[in-house]
C-alpha cells in the first residue's frame, strides 16, 4: 500500500461532536458546536475544549469561565451543525433548532434538556495555543437523561445513538465491536 505525506495537518479523526451550552452576564444563552474536545483527568475529572478567539461564544466562555458540554446524537446532528455554523450574536440557537434551556445543577449556563449527557464545567485555566486557545475545565456535575438507564440501572448511552465528526462529515458510531480488555480476556469454556 502506497502511502503520501501531506502538510502538517490535524487528521486525528473521528472526534466526538459536542454543543457547548453556555451564558452571558446577563442570562443570554448561546450554543456552539465543538469538534476539539477531549478528556484531559480522570480525578479531579476534567475535560477540554478548543475554541478560536474571534467567535462570538469564545468572549462569553472567558468572561463566565463556565460551561456546559451537550453530547450529540443523530436527532441532535442537524441542530449540531446548525450550532457550529451560525453566529449567536445573530441568532438565537436554543429557539432556531427547538432546542430546550434546562437548569444547570451547579453552574449558571443552561443544558440542552435533548441531549443524552450534560457535563457542567467550569474553567480552571485558559491555554493560547495558536488559532485556537484551550479551555481546561474541571468537571463539576453530570447529568444524565434516565430513558437510557437499564433495568440495571447501568447507562447506556449507545442507545441514545451518538454521533461523531471526521473531517467535515458527521457519521453514527455504529455497532459494538468490544469493550476494554477483550483482546486479553480469557475466553470462557463451554
Amino acid at each position: 500500500m502506497a502511502k503520501q505525506t501531506w502538510k502538517a495537518g490535524n487528521m486525528l479523526y473521528p472526534l466526538p461532536v459536542v454543543m457547548v451550552s453556555m451564558a452571558d452576564e446577563k442570562g443570554k444563552s448561546n450554543i456552539i458546536t465543538v469538534a476539539w474536545a477531549g478528556t484531559i483527568c480522570t480525578n479531579p475529572p476534567m475535560l477540554s475544549i478548543s475554541v478560536r478567539p474571534e467567535r462570538y461564544s469564545y468572549g462569553i466562555l472567558k468572561r463566565t469561565g463556565e460551561f456546559v458540554v451537550n453530547l450529540t446524537t443523530e436527532k441532535l446532528a442537524y441542530a449540531t451543525d446548525y450550532c457550529g455554523v451560525r453566529s449567536g450574536k445573530d441568532v438565537d440557537k436554543f429557539t432556531e433548532m427547538k432546542l430546550t434551556e434546562e437548569k444547570a445543577s451547579i453552574i449558571d449556563a443552561p443544558l440542552i434538556k435533548e441531549s443524552p449527557v450534560n457535563i457542567e464545567c467550569k474553567v480552571k485555566k485558559v491555554e493560547e495555543l495558536g488559532s485556537h486557545h484551550m479551555f481546561l475545565a474541571e468537571v463539576v456535575a453530570v447529568n444524565i437523561d434516565e430513558t437510557y438507564l437499564n433495568e440495571k440501572n447501568k447507562f447506556e448511552l449507545s442507545k441514545s445513538k451518538p454521533i461523531v465528526y471526521s473531517h467535515g462529515e458527521y457519521y453514527g458510531i455504529g455497532e459494538l465491536l468490544g469493550t476494554f480488555g477483550y483482546s486479553v480476556r480469557k475466553k470462557k469454556i463451554r
